[in-house]
């Protein structure tokens, strides 16, 4: 039963492209911005940036033709639950913008991906699991290296690293299910 929805989970979202894309672009977007602005700034086109991912998102999952939101299958639901507990650390965030607002890339930046780890294990794949830990390895590394630039750094990272996961994304071999006639 798992392995059908899951398979379904793969039919349905097409190798689920349309985020990691949209992160990348919105994430190089902060990093260039953030070269051109003071950080007080910067931090505020961070804030606002990142809150579009979703919804470029789904204009891209529109034109991919990936199925982003779906009720019909247990793991689509499951993905956005595990998005909705990346964005509840919104409490975390924002305190942060107000007190300290440059560890506002590294909160932002290790929070945003920590869905990763739940989608490698819809999809039985480590790319997720990969991702998420290479990404918050080198956002800390980035955020200690580059004090003075703490956006563009941390974003370079995110960048990077959304970069390596979709081309593993789009090369990956998807499991195939063989489906019984066999009652469930």
């Amino acid at each position: 039963m798992l392995d059908k929805l899951r398979h379904e989970f793969e039919l349905q979202t097409n190798r689920s492209l349309s985020m990691p894309i949209a992160g990348a672009i919105i994430w190089a977007f902060v990093g260039l911005m953030s070269l051109k602005f003071d950080d007080s700034i910067a931090v505020f086109i961070l804030v606002f940036a990142t809150g579009a991912i979703f919804p470029i998102g789904l204009v891209i999952a529109k034109i991919r033709g990936e199925m982003l939101i779906s009720s019909q299958n247990p793991l689509a639901k499951l993905m956005g639950l595990s998005v909705l507990m990346v964005n509840l650390l919104w409490g975390v965030h924002i305190p942060l913008i107000i007190m300290a607002p440059e560890f506002v890339p590294l909160s932002l930046g290790i929070g945003l991906g920590l869905h990763w780890i739940v989608y490698s294990w819809v999809i039985q794949h480590p790319l997720g699991i990969t991702h998420a830990i290479v990404r918050t390895i080198l956002i800390v590394i980035a955020w200690h290296l580059f004090p003075k630039m703490h956006i563009s750094a941390v974003s370079a990272v995110i960048v990077f690293t959304y970069s390596v996961t979709i081309y593993q994304m789009v090369h990956r071999k998807i499991a195939t299910v063989q489906l019984s006639n066999a009652p469930e």
